[in-house]
């Protein structure tokens, strides 16, 4: 048997899923994943890429690593944490080669989350080019609801793939990739050398931090700017703050 009939046989034993169940989630026939697993047919790179996703490991690991093999699993996740296994990034280029900034809406996050990793479907979202932004791979998320006020929803969070997870830094805003949630915003606090997860945090007080482990990420993108169409509203300044503060400290002083 080839390498990744056997880690799909595997992994999906170890998942506790039948063929059938497999099959269903690939999206193939239950025929077609036991001839995968009998090595007596090979699967498309497209069709790798899925059953990578299901089986929740790196496409470079299933096609290339022996996961059979005691503690194979764990170490894949670690070398994944740090980002040198590989990991499919769909990207677009302009008519000078320059790599385009792709645009996430909220109505297309649902099919983003299924589509990542597939260039044909990446190359049909919007792609605009900024000049200063020329250094790294960057992705534009548009924000939903109120949990990072004073950013309101429908807010545009351009960030900068990070490629390894253990170099997100605490108390800065990320968006991420995830498997349960789709993509999300949030300030983010890392705990990958001690537990394995990462603890993300709303700006606004009303909502709960929480934690999510490694292995339920797909990507990760350091906020790097954004766009919003409401002006923020006119604050209160530091002289006028000031002169309240002096008018009250000199009526106390009268009484």
């Amino acid at each position: 048997m080839s390498v990744i009939s056997e880690n799909i046989r595997y992994i999906r034993k170890q998942k506790s899923l039948t063929q059938e169940q497999l099959a269903e989630r690939i999206g193939i026939k239950r025929s077609l994943l036991g001839a995968y697993e009998e090595a007596r047919a090979e699967p498309s790179l497209t069709t790798i890429i899925t059953i990578a996703k299901v089986l929740e490991v790196p496409v470079e690991s299933l096609i290339a690593d022996d996961l059979t093999q005691p503690d194979a699993l764990k170490k894949t996740l670690q070398k994944d944490i740090e980002g040198k296994k590989l990991r499919v990034l769909s990207i677009t280029v302009d008519q000078d080669d320059r790599e385009n900034i792709v645009l996430v809406p909220q109505k297309a996050a649902a099919g983003y989350l299924n589509g990542y990793a597939d260039p044909e479907y990446v190359s049909e979202l919007p792609q605009f080019h900024l000049p200063f932004f020329s250094n790294g791979t960057y992705r534009a998320f548009e924000i939903k609801g109120d949990s990072m006020l004073p950013l309101p929803s429908s807010s545009i969070v351009i960030g900068q793939y990070v490629e390894n997870w253990k170099q997100v830094k605490d108390d800065a805003t990320y968006v991420l990739m995830t498997k349960d949630e789709g993509v999300v915003y949030k300030r983010v606090y890392n705990h990958i050398n001690q537990k394995g997860v990462f603890t993300l945090v709303s700006d606004n007080p009303a909502y709960d931090a929480y934690d999510i482990n490694a292995e339920d990420l797909m990507e990760i993108w350091e906020a790097k700017a954004y766009f919003c169409t409401e002006f923020p509203k006119a604050q209160m300044s530091v002289e006028k703050l000031a002169s309240m503060v002096v008018e009250l400290q000199k009526k106390v002083k009268r009484k």
